[in-house]
């Protein structure tokens, strides 16, 4: 117990004729007397005076005069005749009782992070240092950029720092000082239900969390899900990043449910153009198109802004040795004929009106 306000250091340094009874590794409680820049100094009633240096404080805590603290003895006489206090050691011990409580009951904690590298996110609970890896997070904090993209990673994370995440612990080795936290294990539940809510063919709304090469990211009330590059828009896409922004809210249909991940298309929300575009062709009909695309077994056609179509290698000649580079440029213009339209799989083919043209 703390002394009265009168207490004097005499009586203090008097007390420590008790100080045998102290032992290395046990933890005293005692009330701060005096704060130091250095260092704390704590009344330990008949057992005496300890000292606290600042870096044995605590992450994080701060103190005052007259506060009740709990302390691990670290050396139970220094030259001075105090005994040398850790408060850190001591919260540690008592937090790992805490973490393996909570790991047993499976217990959703509340953490804040003090820290990010990129790797994940540094924690410390109850005084005990652990890690959340970015492995760990939900689809809402998971930074979803280019994997060569590691500043804006780091960026990501470190906007993370001090704020308050759910998360449960799923690794813990006092032994090894190990703790490890998963904010994807904490919200596991609630998704369970999330998913049994959900159809292939609802339409729902999400929050762009990453747009990279082969599509989008989007957080759907805690899901993640995926628009690929193939279901963003009824024309070709080039860049994703160019129909959409982290951050933005966005429609999309349900097009089919993983185990943990929603596959999404904005697309499929508005009519496709080419079932319009296409009722303007027939079969034999001469069509004008420009060149978007060679391959070796042909070239790709655009004869109207929606509707792209496919001049085969075997339309191009009768030679065994035609060469579609040979014969086209990208982007050039050409006269066409359409000789085979089929609307259910959404093909046009195409013939060369003059199959003996080569490119100059």
């Amino acid at each position: 117990m703390a002394k009265s306000a009168t207490i004097t250091m005499d009586d203090l340094l008097a007390g420590q004729a008790n100080s045998a009874h102290l032992v290395s590794g046990e933890t005293v409680n005692g009330a701060v007397f005096s704060i130091k820049k250095h260092e704390v100094l704590v009344d330990l009633g008949p057992l005496g005076v300890g000292l606290v240096p600042r870096r044995e404080v605590g992450f994080g805590k701060t103190l005052k005069v007259g506060d009740e603290v709990t302390a691990s003895i670290i050396d139970t006489e220094l030259d001075n005749g105090y005994s040398l206090l850790s408060l850190r050691k001591a919260a540690k011990e008592r937090g790992w009782e805490e973490v393996e409580e909570k790991q047993k009951s499976e217990e959703v904690i509340d953490i804040t992070p003090y820290d990010a590298n990129r790797g994940g996110l540094l924690v410390e609970y109850e005084g005990v240092r652990g890690f959340l890896p970015v492995s760990q997070l939900s689809a809402e904090h998971y930074p979803r950029v280019g994997s060569s993209d590691k500043d804006e990673i780091l960026q990501r994370l470190n906007a993370l720092t001090g704020q308050v995440l759910k998360v449960r612990i799923l690794d813990a080795d006092r032994k090894a000082n190990k703790l490890i936290f998963s904010e994807k294990e904490a919200i596991k539940d609630g998704l369970a239900e999330r998913f049994e809510s959900l159809k292939v063919n609802d339409s729902v709304k999400g929050v762009v969390t990453g747009v990279v090469d082969f599509g989008i990211f989007v957080n759907v009330d805690g899901i993640e899900g995926l628009v690929h590059i193939s279901e963003i828009s009824w024309e070709r896409v080039s860049n994703p990043s160019d129909y959409v922004k982290i951050g933005q809210t966005i429609d999309a249909k349900i097009i089919s449910i993983d185990k943990d991940r929603l596959s999404l298309s904005i697309k499929q929300l508005t009519k496709d153009p080419w079932l319009d575009e296409v009722e303007k062709f027939e079969k034999g009909a001469k069509v004008e198109g420009t060149v978007t695309r060679i391959t070796p077994f042909g070239a790709f056609v655009q004869i109207s802004p929606a509707v792209e179509a496919l001049v085969h290698i075997s339309e191009l000649g009768t030679g065994s040795d035609v060469d579609p580079e040979e014969v086209f440029t990208l982007n050039d213009r050409k006269e066409f004929i359409v000789i085979e339209i089929d609307k259910e799989n959404r093909k046009i083919s195409l013939s060369l009106t003059d199959k003996k043209t080569t490119k100059k």
